[in-house]
């Protein structure tokens, strides 16, 4: 007797977890970076670290994570003598108020250089409405005080 009502309940979790999954539904943006800078150290070593930047956007929610990935190799004239990676992503807030089936990409400032007058610069995301004649715009940058500005700005189409 307690089969039919445990069957009843797994098909109800398997209804629910599907749709749950479908409400959630990742794309990788095709816009990827990837930087790279060496410098020397006393004795003769060399160091050389690479970033590369990718975002994970919900189609359905427009929220969106900003993955990091960094590896950093120390090496003398003969052997490596140390490699060290890390890596992760962080949720950043939606880019629009209701759900829908949105497009998105992005991509990174170029590393800092004598014209960067907020430190590590910033990134651009773009977001289109699949259903509908709607894009947004976005500018990301660091304010050098430790936290973000964003400005996003919806598009006119004459």
């Amino acid at each position: 007797m307690k089969h039919p009502i445990a069957a009843c309940g797994i098909g109800l979790l398997v209804s629910v977890c599907s749709s749950a999954a479908f409400a959630n539904e990742f794309r990788l943006s095709n816009n990827q970076r990837i930087s790279c800078s060496r410098g020397l150290s006393p004795g003769k070593l060399s160091t050389a670290t690479c970033k590369s930047y990718a975002y994970l956007f919900n189609i359905k929610t427009s929220e969106y994570y900003r993955c990091q990935v960094s590896v950093s190799l120390t090496r003398d004239n003969k052997e490596v003598i140390n490699t060290q990676n890390d890596g992760g992503c962080v949720k950043k807030p939606r880019i629009f108020d209701n759900d829908s089936s949105y497009s998105f990409d992005a991509t990174e400032t170029e590393p800092p250089s004598t014209n960067s007058f907020f430190g590590p610069g910033g990134y651009a995301v773009w977001a289109s409405d699949n259903n509908s004649r709607k894009v947004r715009g976005c500018i990301i940058i660091s304010s050098g005080l430790g936290s973000d500005i964003t400005k996003c700005q919806d598009m006119k189409f004459e």
